[in-house]
């Protein structure tokens, strides 16, 4: 099966300042090496800081790798892109961020949020922008009423809808999908992820789920990476990772899953104080 996503030894070193003065190196991402075949999704799970999103925007195109090499649909990304090889590995790739408020301008509306990507990407004339924009507000679930409606007039999921919306304008291949519904409430949350599982099957489009909520990538992904301190220390298939971890760092990410009856250790320690 091909791949639309292959990343080999990829590295990320940010210079930061110093607590003492001057700067110092920063390893967010250390020798990560993965792939993501056609149509298919693959989990990144780790805490913050583990460098799961650092990945998820140097294959967005929206921060430049240190070192290793990015392949996208069969054709190595250099690493200085310019504007026209960008916008060609846009309509490859695309991202949801987690906070849809702050990636819709707050001045347009649903539909003029979506047509914006058709104007950018595509020369329709205006009637066929407007059956696009339609067509994708149906694939989201969106109605009239909504597509008229600015960010601020709209819910949380329904400007998330929107944002996938805008993502899905430009037909890719592969859409990057960051912590996409950890801001939304448990019932509003289960809507967006049956809408993305529907998504992919319908369009066939492969996921790149990043995510810390173990539960989410067992519904959403078939296979699963673990990073941590920028490493990927263990992969495979969702249930093997899930319910037979390998690493202990993996079954310590497991282990702080709430269930019914779970204290913190914290409170346990009080209690027995």
């Amino acid at each position: 099966m091909e791949n639309v996503l292959e990343i080999d030894s990829l590295r990320k070193v940010f210079t930061v300042r110093g607590a003492t003065g001057g700067h110092e190196e920063l390893v967010a991402v250390d020798d990560v090496s993965l792939s993501v075949p056609a149509g298919a999704s693959l989990a990144m799970v780790g805490e913050s800081g583990s460098g799961k999103t650092t990945v998820a925007r140097i294959v967005a195109g929206l921060e430049r790798e240190t070192a290793g090499t990015v392949t996208i649909c069969g054709e190595r990304r250099p690493r200085r892109v310019w504007r026209s090889a960008r916008r060609r590995f846009a309509r490859h790739v695309q991202m949801v961020f987690q906070d849809p408020y702050s990636s819709l301008d707050p001045r347009q509306n649903a539909a003029r949020a979506i047509e914006e990507v058709l104007v950018e990407h595509f020369d329709d004339g205006p009637a066929d922008r407007r059956r696009r924009v339609q067509e994708l507000l149906d694939h989201v679930g969106l109605d009239e009423r909504q597509a008229t409606a600015r960010p601020a007039h709209l819910s949380g999921g329904q400007r998330q809808r929107v944002a996938i919306a805008r993502a899905l304008a430009v037909n890719p291949r592969l859409l990057i999908l960051d912590e996409a519904v950890s801001a939304l409430d448990v019932s509003v949350q289960a809507q967006v992820i049956n809408l993305l599982i529907d998504l992919r099957q319908s369009l066939g489009i492969a996921f790149l789920f990043i995510s810390h909520d173990l539960a989410v990538v067992r519904q959403v992904s078939e296979e699963c990476v673990v990073m941590h301190h920028g490493h990927v220390v263990e992969r495979g298939p969702v249930g093997d990772i899930l319910d037979h971890p390998q690493e202990a760092y993996t079954r310590q990410l497991i282990d702080a899953i709430p269930r019914p009856g779970w204290v913190p250790r914290s409170r346990e320690r009080r209690a027995v104080a």
